[in-house]
């Protein structure tokens, strides 16, 4: 009875609320799997344009598993977190070489992927493939700490889990989510949010002067050019020599830049 009275309250938000997002009118699992590595750390105004224009230039995995490194990271470029997008081009050339371009359907397989990790895997599998999965992410954690631990300070993902598990629409596991997702924006307008609560919860650091500021203007000068020397890179940018320096050998030990001799260029060039 509970359950019942928890999905009814949920869907008859959901029936007036709905959110129309492009990423929701597919089952294609390519579209649904490039949407859930978008939207990790990203709010959903700025994944929606990109992800419409992202389409446009890789429609397919294997257009992903073809393209230049450095032709991923320009349409990629203005999300951020531009590791994902390397990510998603070393993901594609595996989904081609090991599942003939077919994108798994069990999530202990699509969490072998580079940076796949539970939610991504079970959310892809619950929207692409309709599966009786389990998982969270910061707007159904709103939902059951909102609903179930109201009084309740650093809750964990195991004491929630159980309860999604219980409270799960087997017969539609993927409206199911969608509607919670909803629900669980609405919960985090009119409330302090309720996923602060969480004993996993991490506030996002500022991004003016961060180490992600630099990264994102490293990538963004290198993108426009075939190669540049480090010190004219250095010179078109304003921050710290040293910090800059830093970050190029981070991105270099990540795979993102390589140097010959004193060029510096996006790798895939």
């Amino acid at each position: 009875m509970r359950k019942r009275r928890f999905q009814s309250m949920v869907y008859d938000f959901y029936k007036s609320n709905k959110r129309i997002l492009p990423w929701r009118a597919t089952r294609d699992p390519y579209r649904i799997l490039l949407s859930e590595l978008m939207l990790q750390q990203t709010q959903v105004a700025r994944v929606m344009e990109k992800y419409r224009l992202f389409l446009g230039k890789f429609p397919t995995i294997a257009s992903v598993a073809s393209a230049q490194p450095s032709a991923i990271l320009s349409a990629w470029s203005g999300l951020g977190y531009n590791r994902r997008a390397l990510a998603l081009k070393k993901m594609a050339v595996i989904i081609v070489n090991q599942y003939n371009g077919k994108i798994p359907h069990e999530a202990e397989l699509l969490k072998k992927l580079p940076s796949v990790g539970d939610a991504t895997a079970n959310a892809v599998c619950a929207f692409a493939f309709s599966k009786q999965v389990v998982f969270l992410e910061t707007n159904i954690r709103a939902v059951f700490i909102h609903h179930f631990f109201r009084d309740w300070e650093n809750v964990k993902d195991s004491q929630i889990l159980p309860l999604v598990e219980k409270m799960l629409d087997t017969q539609n596991p993927r409206e199911w989510y969608y509607a919670l997702m909803d629900y669980g924006v609405s919960l985090k307008r009119l409330h302090r949010n309720p996923a602060r609560r969480s004993a996993h919860y991490q506030k996002q650091s500022g991004f003016a002067g961060s180490n992600r500021q630099i990264r994102g203007a490293i990538i963004r000068l290198l993108i426009g050019r075939k190669s540049i020397t480090e010190s004219s890179l250095i010179s078109q940018l304003s921050f710290p020599k040293t910090r800059i320096k830093e970050m190029l050998k981070t991105l270099t030990t990540e795979g993102f830049i390589e140097k010959n001799g004193t060029l510096i260029s996006i790798i895939g060039k």
